[in-house]
């Protein structure tokens, strides 16, 4: 019985650094999004005149894919899919544009959703997730959560995050790898917005035209443990 518990502890003990290694310490996604989308100001733009999806410009796939630099953008970024005019898949809703929760546990989260074919950004605090056919990478979100659990010199460690986006009855639902667990919903309800997060919060949220001044920085996230 001894043998078997230590067996069992160790087999343990490997899974959850394992996990660990896999979320903190793996090497991340090479960084495809374009530098002119990092380099540009995505904060004067007004987010009430959304691209018309006539088919007349690039499709969403002859876009480079959009991820998260290191744990963080510095600087609210340009439109990933700003040339991009491919019309929209008939089982999606149209929720384009900049919007600020009004009500619910994420009171004041500002968040800009881009949508073009099957594609679709989202872009908050700091995180760029991006998913749909592209002309560098996968489906799948492939960045990270944004939270920075610990640094080591001037390095900053955020946790790993892949998802898939997928229209179900004009609800957009985000799965946990692809084919993980339901962990959010976004639909709209009238002119507003719903986000259901993972931990049960209903948020509502309201379109903005104009990002709110505070939310060009992202806001440094986590416990930031300083190991070294």
């Amino acid at each position: 019985m001894l043998t078997l518990l230590k067996y069992l502890s160790a087999a343990a003990l490997s899974l959850i650094l394992g996990v660990f290694w896999l979320a903190y310490l793996s090497p991340r996604p090479p960084l495809t999004i374009d530098p002119d989308t990092l380099a540009g100001d995505g904060s004067v733009l007004n987010y009430c005149e959304l691209p018309t999806l006539d088919g007349t410009g690039l499709l969403a796939s002859d876009i480079p894919k959009g991820n998260t630099p290191g744990c963080a953008y510095n600087h609210f970024p340009l439109p990933i899919l700003r040339d991009c005019s491919e019309p929209l898949p008939g089982d999606a809703d149209d929720i384009r544009g900049l919007w600020r929760a009004i009500s619910g546990a994420r009171k004041g989260h500002v968040e800009r959703v881009e949508q073009c074919g099957e594609r679709v950004v989202v872009t908050a605090a700091g995180i760029i997730h991006d998913y749909g056919p592209n002309s560098s990478g996968g489906l799948n979100t492939n960045d990270t959560e944004g939270r920075v659990l610990f640094t080591a010199g001037s390095r900053e460690y955020c946790m790993r995050t892949s998802a898939s986006m997928i229209w179900e009855d004009k609800v957009l639902n985000f799965y946990v790898f692809g084919w993980g667990p339901r962990v959010v919903r976004r639909y709209r309800e009238g002119d507003l917005l719903v986000w259901e997060y993972a931990d049960g919060s209903v948020n509502k949220m309201e379109r903005l035209c104009q990002l709110p001044a505070e939310h060009k920085t992202p806001a440094p996230r986590g416990p930031r443990f300083k190991l070294l």
